[in-house]
């Protein structure tokens, strides 16, 4: 690999201590960093070089998934790292760090090669990638990239802002934007799913495909993240962003020779074939909800507003649930449900495509009795792919009966999403970050809901923490005649491992 230094902004944030650090570690066991390379972490803390490692080491040892064992190596991996102090808007500090840096590279013969991860707020992009331009931070004779973190824009007009600035920096092509979802290794196999197995390509249109139902539950609440959660809510937080980029993921087509340029451009045309929201059909389409109190395996939990730093009149959502219809030759007259939440009753990212039944469309009496077939894919916290078929019992004289087809990974040395997201800029693949287009296409999308959310024109619902939200999401797919698939098997299986818990002690 070409040499590189990777300059971290934010070096002492949370971020970095739970993500950053452990993925380039265990980059760094598997052979997958170059032999020059440094780290520059920056912050407005007085750290030295040898606390800024040790900070490095102690993160490996909470956070990283391989227990750091040989503490050679691990002294091997931090000696790479150093500590500068950095002001934000103190031009003057990126110029004493361009000294630093080109001090490092020139003492490793390396070419000068220069990723920049800004772990910070968003409100600190602009400014920084500005005095990146200005010091000649980003003006060497190697090559320069820009890794940011979402959100990118809080609407569509702050979103295009944001770009504009961030163009006059760097080139589109120079820019990474992370949506760690895009990281995560089932997500990354979706690209694959349907190209490499001929038998999933060709169930791959509305005409075996009853509907699709994308999942993302998060059991915890806003826990420490209120002054920011209360000010994007569900649909900023999780919906235009990670669950987009499913969908995206989910439908597009790509050829057996597809290029990172192809699937950037397959995604877009999802999203450009994606039928927008209009003012008659909004209220049916969106279902809004915030936790009330609740229990969760027999833990009383609060409601949203009694959360601490919450106000008490807050109208934010916790939780939202879509009807989304893609116009294309592809998927046109497939329903695509999307719904996402915190406080739920499980914790969970799932794909559930539901097919078609043959025997129904012929009209049989025997089919209304049928499960219908499906696909499930497990993104977390379990990753794995089960494919549920109708098969005839013989020794009940034929009588239909589910069969599960699973696939499960193991969790063991699996590599994380950030893992995956760093090794790709560093080689400059970007197949699996969001591309501008994508982004400003998915605010455009979303905006309406933000503007009726609003003009309250779509009601606050209560659901009831521990629950799968409010009522309304299901009937949101009943007026379809489809329902959410796997609430009620898990429902059940979750109150009799509790059952089983309960009759141990």
């Amino acid at each position: 690999m070409e040499s590189m230094t990777l300059i971290l902004f934010g070096a002492t944030g949370d971020l970095a201590k739970r993500k950053i650090y452990p993925a380039l570690y265990n980059l760094y066991i598997d052979g997958k960093l170059p032999s020059s390379f440094s780290v520059f972490g920056l912050g407005r803390r007085e750290l030295t070089n040898e606390s800024f490692q040790a900070n490095v080491e102690q993160s490996l040892r909470t956070f990283s998934r391989r227990e750091p064992g040989d503490e050679t190596v691990v002294k091997n991996f931090s000696s790479a790292f150093r500590y500068s102090v950095l002001n934000i808007g103190h031009e003057e500090d990126y110029t004493k760090l361009l000294r630093l840096v080109e001090e490092r590279e020139a003492a490793l013969g390396a070419t000068p090669n220069r990723m920049f991860y800004l772990s910070v707020g968003p409100e600190f992009f602009e400014p920084i990638a500005a005095n990146i331009q200005s010091s000649g931070l980003g003006g060497a004779d190697g090559w320069k990239r820009l890794i940011i973190e979402k959100p990118f824009g809080h609407d569509l007009q702050s979103a295009r802002e944001l770009n504009e600035k961030l163009s006059g920096a760097f080139a589109e092509q120079e820019i990474f934007r992370i949506d760690h979802y895009l990281g995560k290794p089932m997500v990354q196999k979706l690209e694959y799913l349907q190209r490499s197995n001929p038998v999933i390509e060709a169930l791959w249109t509305n005409r075996h495909i009853a509907n699709v139902q994308i999942t993302a539950n998060e059991t915890v609440g806003v826990e420490e993240r209120a002054g920011y959660y209360d000010h994007s809510g569900a649909v900023r937080d999780m919906f235009q962003n990670h669950m987009l980029q499913l969908l995206m993921m989910l439908a597009i087509h790509i050829p057996s020779n597809g290029s990172s340029e192809v699937v950037r451009l397959r995604k877009k045309q999802v999203m450009e074939a994606l039928v927008p929201l209009q003012s008659d059909n909004i209220q049916s389409s969106i279902v809004r909800g915030q936790y009330a109190a609740g229990s969760l395996q027999g833990k009383p939990l609060v409601g949203y507003t009694s959360e601490q730093g919450i106000p008490a009149a807050s109208m934010n959502d916790t939780f939202i649930a879509a009807k989304l219809e893609i116009d294309d030759y592809f998927w046109r007259g497939v329903p695509f449900y999307i719904r996402t939440g915190k406080r739920m009753q499980e914790k969970s990212t799932r794909i559930v495509v539901e097919f078609k039944e043959p025997l129904k469309q012929q009209g049989s009496q025997q089919s209304e009795q049928l499960e219908p077939n499906l696909l499930v894919i497990d993104i977390g916290p379990k990753e794995g792919i089960t494919l549920q078929l109708n098969m005839k019992d013989p020794r009940e004289k034929g009588a239909f009966e589910p069969m599960n087809i699973e696939f499960h990974t193991s969790s063991h040395d699996v590599r994380e999403a950030y893992e995956n997201l760093i090794y790709d800029a560093m080689l400059g693949d970007p197949t699996f970050f969001a591309h501008w287009d994508e982004v400003e296409l998915s605010w455009q999308w979303v905006q309406p809901i933000l503007d009726a959310y609003e003009a309250n024109r779509i009601p606050l619902l209560p659901y009831p923490a521990g629950s799968y939200g409010p009522s309304a999401s299901e009937e949101l797919l009943a007026r379809d005649g489809h329902r959410w698939w796997l609430d009620a098997e898990l429902e059940q299986e979750q109150e009799l491992e509790q059952k089983q818990t309960e009759t141990i002690k």
